[in-house]
């Protein structure tokens, strides 16, 4: 296969990397490492992808490293040809069965249009047919003409080969490449994958990029997939393949067609359900949003700067750094106002560019979108840029732009105020209805059970509002705690109100202890040892009489949901609330367990036996009563 050409002889002055480069380039002393990408439904692998690396231990061994080196003397199509030919001989000499994935800019994709017709026949004649080749396109440049590129796409396609594209919700987040490009596979960036185990606003982006998939007719590849759990949400979802460190690492030897992968989380039939990250919910750093834009230092002339924004339609700002330290940046609009005047640039062409520079705002990468909101927002009587300068401890890093610090801040509010409770920080109404429906369209069995403080509102009036927020947070903390993660839910409706979602096998062991854990605390909220004695303390109702309000006690109540049993959460909620009153009729603390006959796909099914058990905790409650045995569905 001869898809590569000699590349021109070395510049004299050549950096040592630059060297060593076309010398690896020139011997042919590269080599590939194939990650494979696992098929959910299968069970195995479905395809891999080919990564370059250069020689163990060396300066050029990672691809950032190679392609850096290449960049700076503009080879960097040659070494993209030629690291797509490593990958396709070696490929080839493992007589592997699996479909190819190779990394190609959108500028050495056009550039290798005259080379399909002997492409097509060097792959035939070492046994790898195109049909098995996906170009994944990465995102080196913008693209300003889409009929070209669909022409240049449109042959790749012709000869057989496959399109996918890179990193999608990153570098791809334009919707519009993804409508021209059409391809047949489109990779989520590790970005979404990352947390989507306890992240919902991360599982909702996944289902809407599904959703986009599944009208362009593509197929959805997640990256970065590291843990069992994000195995499972990802399959939960209906995204087939997935590929990072939880499912293979890359490794010079393909595994072949037959050799089945058994991820553990692929085999649980269980649904998993995002959990509370066990810190808090996380505040994102700055660093998030750097932009590396490489700097000019501050003898550059304004001529050279002009010719940057010139050349560069997408350039906006120039950060202008001396010895590592920011001191200035340059805004295209700047430059090009004082030029535009007569004779302007003539004059002040060949003068430094510090001459024309703004001075720039700094903040470390380690602070939060927070932080440097606040510190932007508490500026006054400045003219602020759309841009500022991110450093690490001092030294310069990249760009963020304020439009995207407000977004991220914009997303963070939208966030928590329909996804969290700000007091307890548990998910909110809208989660809680969605992790119900998912349940209930995956025909998995599970309990829902109401969480509710009886006697909380005089307790809220005698004690005031501080203990019983303490009290809600306690109580969120408890449920928490008895959970299991990822097979339980826990969700706070708002006020005194718990909802939780449970498909463990001991679920009714884990309500009593909550009922019991909150019954032995209860002194540290009654602080007053005459109202414990009396089992509450005197108030006045809504007329202004005189009553006595018992102390407050926890009542739970719980539906059994049994697969094909109710249409959608509305259903539940509505089946909750009577659960709840029952409950509530209890004295004290108590369990009720409703049961019923359900109608399941046009039969009645007597589930888990007599409808309206009760099921009281053994503190402060009526005498035990009738035991709630496991779901067999539901198994940990």
């Amino acid at each position: 296969m001869n898809i590569y050409s000699q590349g021109d002889e070395i510049a004299a002055d050549a950096s040592p990397h630059s060297r060593a480069l076309r010398s690896l380039m020139d011997d042919r002393g590269l080599h590939a490492v194939y990650q494979p990408i696992f098929d959910v439904r299968q069970g195995r692998h479905f395809a891999c992808e080919a990564l370059i690396r250069g020689p163990e231990n060396s300066a050029l061994h990672t691809p950032a490293a190679l392609f850096a080196a290449a960049a700076s003397e503009q080879w960097t199509h040659e070494l993209e040809w030629l690291a797509v030919e490593t990958a396709i001989l070696q490929f080839a000499e493992q007589h592997c069965a699996l479909r190819l994935f190779v990394n190609m800019s959108i500028g050495c994709l056009h550039a290798s249009r005259k080379r399909l017709v002997a492409v097509r026949q060097d792959l035939l004649r070492l046994g790898v047919p195109p049909s098995r080749i996906v170009i994944e396109l990465t995102e080196n440049e913008s693209v300003t003409d889409f009929s070209d590129l669909q022409e240049t796409l449109q042959d790749f396609r012709r000869i057989g080969i496959q399109i996918a594209m890179d990193d999608m919700g990153e570098g791809f987040s334009n919707l519009r490449m993804w409508s021209e490009v059409r391809p047949e596979f489109v990779k989520i960036d590790r970005h979404f994958v990352s947390g989507i185990d306890t992240d919902p606003l991360k599982l909702h982006f996944v289902r809407a990029m599904h959703e986009i998939a599944d009208a362009c007719g593509s197929a959805l590849i997640a990256e970065g997939v590291e843990t069992g759990t994000q195995l499972a949400v990802l399959r939960d979802l209906g995204i087939v393949y997935l590929q990072g460190f939880g499912i293979a690492r890359p490794a010079r030897i393909i595994p072949p067609l037959s050799h089945r992968a058994h991820p553990t989380a692929a085999n649980d039939s269980r649904l998993v359900l995002p959990s509370r990250p066990a810190n808090g919910p996380r505040m994102p750093r700055i660093d998030q949003l750097l932009h590396e834009v490489p700097p000019v230092s501050p003898d550059t002339d304004n001529d050279a700067v002009y010719r940057l924004f010139e050349h560069q339609s997408a350039l906006n700002i120039v950060p202008v750094v001396a010895k590592g330290q920011p001191v200035g940046l340059i805004t295209r609009s700047a430059l090009i106002d004082r030029f535009a005047r007569p004779f302007r640039r003539e004059l002040y062409g060949k003068r430094p560019c510090t001459m024309v520079m703004d001075r720039p705002l700094l903040f470390d990468e380690a602070q939060s979108v927070q932080e440097v909101a606040q510190a932007i927002g508490s500026l006054r009587g400045i003219e602020l840029c759309d841009s500022f300068v991110i450093t690490r401890q001092g030294r310069y890093r990249g760009i963020g732009f304020l439009r995207e610090l407000m977004a991220i801040i914009t997303d963070m509010q939208i966030r928590a105020a329909r996804y969290a409770n700000p007091l307890t920080q548990l998910p909110g109404n809208v989660p809680i209805n969605e992790q119900m429906d998912r349940l209930i369209e995956a025909e998995l069995g599970f309990v829902a059970a109401y969480c509710d403080l009886d006697h909380f509102k005089p307790y809220n009036d005698t004690y005031g509002y501080q203990r019983g927020d303490r009290m809600i947070q306690q109580l969120g903390a408890l449920l928490t705690e008895a959970t299991a993660d990822h097979a339980d839910f826990v969700g706070h409706v708002g006020g005194d109100d718990f909802i939780v979602l449970l498909q463990s096998r001991d679920w009714e062991t884990r309500l009593r202890r909550v009922i019991d854990e909150f019954d032995a605390a209860l002194p540290q909220h009654v602080t007053n040892a005459m109202h414990l004695a009396a089992g509450g303390y005197c108030g006045e109702d809504r007329r202004g009489q005189a009553v006595f309000h018992p102390l407050p006690a926890l009542s739970i109540g719980c539906v059994i949901v049994p697969p094909g049993a109710f249409a959608s959460h509305h259903d539940v909620s509505a089946a909750l609330s009577e659960a709840k009153k029952e409950a509530k009729r209890i004295p004290g603390s108590a369990l009720f367990v409703e049961r019923r006959q359900y109608q399941v796909r046009g039969a009645l099914q007597d589930y888990e036996g007599a409808p309206g058990a009760v099921s009281p905790a053994p503190a402060r409650c009526v005498p035990a009563g009738t035991f709630v045995g496991p779901l067999p569905c539901c198994e940990v």
